[in-house]
């Protein structure tokens, strides 16, 4: 089934330091609160530990999928956030899109972030995804990657790109500015959702989780600074009409990704 319109819903949260099981207790309560509201909820980055560098004994394996298959099957929605993940010997910071029939998509971090040693701990994804749901595409990105434009270039044929982040107060700025620059230039929805409180590394954060339409326009009020859950509505033929109307992207250079 395909649909024209889709509820998007934003979970801005503090998230408790380096603890899974309280995270993914307090998620669990919000998520029951959407069940069969909207389409679409999306979720901060390592929605279960905060940013964290130190993922042995914290990371998630399997039990994460059927956590969120539970979740998306009884909401009737899709959720997509990131988590850091045991892959094998090494760890990677994962999105997970999981869509209510039980398929998902998933992303690995391909910006790590070196300002925290990130590089050092997590191995970087090597592929950009695309998910595909409702008849909506996807781009899939998390926190960091929001500083690369050339990764984010709408050469596939997407209408929204999500970043989820823990993106702290002293870069804020950088946050709202680029969130808004992936829209304009992607002619595409924009979405970031970032988190708020404080990390134990001492870290600030205050949120400014948002939506831009096609001409970088908010639709939510900004800025949005305190724990909540805001839900919005999106429209493909808004997409349609602003493509037809203004031709920017058969413009754009040629590249390929190295």
């Amino acid at each position: 089934m395909n649909k024209s319109t889709l509820k998007v819903s934003l979970i801005q949260t503090d998230l408790v330091w380096e603890n899974p099981k309280e995270n993914l207790d307090r998620f669990s309560k919000k998520l029951e609160s959407l069940y069969c509201g909207t389409d679409l909820v999306i979720l901060p980055e390592m929605f279960t530990t905060g940013f964290s560098m130190k993922p042995k004994g914290l990371a998630c394996d399997s039990g994460i999928i059927d956590y969120l298959k539970g979740h998306a099957a009884k909401g009737n929605f899709a959720i997509y956030g990131s988590v850091m993940f045991q892959k094998g010997d090494t760890y990677v910071n994962r999105g997970f899109f999981m869509r209510p029939d039980g398929s998902s998509t998933i992303y690995d971090k391909t910006h790590t972030f070196t300002l925290a040693g990130e590089h050092e701990v997590y191995q970087r994804g090597e592929e950009p995804a695309i998910a595909e749901y409702l008849g909506w595409r996807f781009n899939l990105q998390i926190c960091y990657d929001l500083r690369f434009p050339v990764f984010a270039r709408n050469t596939q044929d997407y209408d929204v790109i999500i970043y989820v982040a823990n993106w702290p107060v002293p870069r804020v700025n950088a946050w709202d500015a680029l969130l808004k620059a992936r829209a304009i230039e992607n002619m595409c929805y924009s979405i970031g959702v970032n988190r708020v409180g404080t990390d134990g590394t001492g870290m600030d954060y205050n949120g400014h989780s948002q939506v831009y339409n096609v001409l970088g326009h908010e639709l939510l009020i900004h800025p949005w600074e305190k724990e909540g859950i805001e839900t919005v509505e999106i429209h493909k033929s808004e997409i349609e009409k602003y493509r037809s109307k203004l031709r920017f992207l058969e413009d754009r250079d040629d590249f390929t990704l190295n």
